[in-house]
């Protein structure tokens, strides 16, 4: 029982930080991506911001949840 409650937390963590690195690769392209655009037509820069922060938001959501049920496993 002891070892199942170690791999519990082992796997809580690697799942963890999978969900936390996914997300960062994901916002930083999403930046990346909105700069460019910006810098291509600086005209449409506050329409090319208001999307990214919807996404991001979006994407930090999908984040959370993820990291919120690898550590509910952990409880189970």
């Amino acid at each position: 029982m002891e070892w199942a409650l170690a791999i519990a937390y082992l796997a809580a963590g690697i799942g963890a930080g999978l969900v936390t690195i996914g997300a960062g690769i994901g916002i930083g392209k999403m930046a990346a991506s909105a700069v460019e655009g910006t810098a291509r037509q600086p005209e449409a820069g506050n329409d090319i911001r208001t999307t990214m922060i919807i996404a991001a938001a979006m994407l930090e959501g999908i984040a959370l949840f993820g990291i919120v049920v690898t550590f509910l496993l952990v409880i189970k």
